[in-house]
C-alpha cells in the first residue's frame, strides 16, 4: 500500500548549512547507502530522506500492521514514525545497529504507544484470509490456509504489545535475533524470553481456537 509522507520542512539554519555543503544536486542518493541518506538527511536533505523511506516504508508498515491490526492506525503509525526520523536523524547511533534497525526501533515504539493508548486489542478482521477461488484445482487445500491465517490471526490478538512485536520482527520481518532483539530494544535473553511466551499463549490460544472449529 502506497504512503504519501507528509514532512515539515527543516529549520532555515538546517538549510543555510545544507547550502553550504558540496551541491546535493551531486549527490547518488539511488546507490548511496542508508547511513549515507540519513547523514544527507541530517543536513536537511529532503531527497535523500525520501530516497531512504523509500527503501523501508513498506517494511515498516507491514509491521505496523501486523502489531495493530488495523489498516488505517498502521498508516498512520507508519506515517508518525518515518515523522519522528525526520526530525531525530541526528539522534541516530551506528553502535546501537543499522539504520533500519533504528527505523524498526521508532515503529514499534509508537505501534506499542499507540495500542496501550487504545486500551483495547485490535480487531483483525476475517475478510484479511487471502482470496479463495470458489472452484478449481487446490481450491479446498488454499481454503485450509486461508482459515488457518485467520485463526492465527485472531489469536495474535490476544498477545500482548511487545510480545506481539516479537513474533513479527523474528519471524515476519527476517530479522536476525541480533537484530530483532535491537528494534525492541532488549537484550537477546530478553528476546528469548518474549517469543517463549507469544509462542505458549498462541499454542493455547490456537489450540482452542481449532478445538471451536473442529466441533
Amino acid at each position: 500500500m502506497p504512503i504519501a509522507l507528509t514532512l515539515p520542512m527543516p529549520p532555515a539554519k538546517t538549510l543555510a548549512r545544507e547550502a553550504a555543503e558540496a551541491a546535493p544536486g551531486s549527490r547518488d542518493r539511488a546507490a548511496a547507502g542508508d547511513a549515507a541518506l540519513l547523514a544527507w538527511t541530517v543536513g536537511g536533505d529532503r531527497l535523500a530522506f525520501d530516497a531512504l523511506a523509500g527503501r523501508h516504508l513498506h517494511r515498516l508498515h507491514r509491521l505496523a500492521l501486523r502489531i495493530l491490526g488495523d489498516a488505517a492506525e498502521a498508516e498512520d503509525v507508519t506515517q508518525d514514525a518515518m515523522l519522528r526520523a525526520w526530525e531525530a536523524a541526528a539522534d541516530y547511533d551506528a553502535s546501537r545497529g543499522a539504520v533500519g534497525t533504528w527505523l524498526q526501533r521508532i515503529l514499534v515504539n509508537r505501534a506499542i504507544d499507540r495500542l496501550r493508548r487504545r486500551g483495547r486489542q485490535p480487531t483483525v478482521p476475517m475478510e484479511w484470509a487471502e482470496a479463495v477461488p470458489d472452484d478449481g484445482p487446490g481450491a479446498e487445500e488454499e481454503l485450509q490456509h486461508a482459515q488457518e491465517a485467520a485463526l492465527l490471526r485472531q489469536a495474535m490478538e490476544h498477545l500482548p504489545a511487545r510480545q506481539r512485536a516479537a513474533i513479527a520482527l523474528a519471524y515476519e520481518q527476517g530479522l536476525s535475533g541480533a537484530e530483532a532483539a535491537a528494534a525492541l530494544d532488549v537484550s537477546a535473553r530478553g528476546l528469548e524470553g518474549l517469543l517463549h511466551r507469544a509462542r505458549q499463549a498462541l499454542a493455547g490460544r490456537l489450540g482452542g481456537l481449532l478445538g471451536r472449529e473442529g466441533g
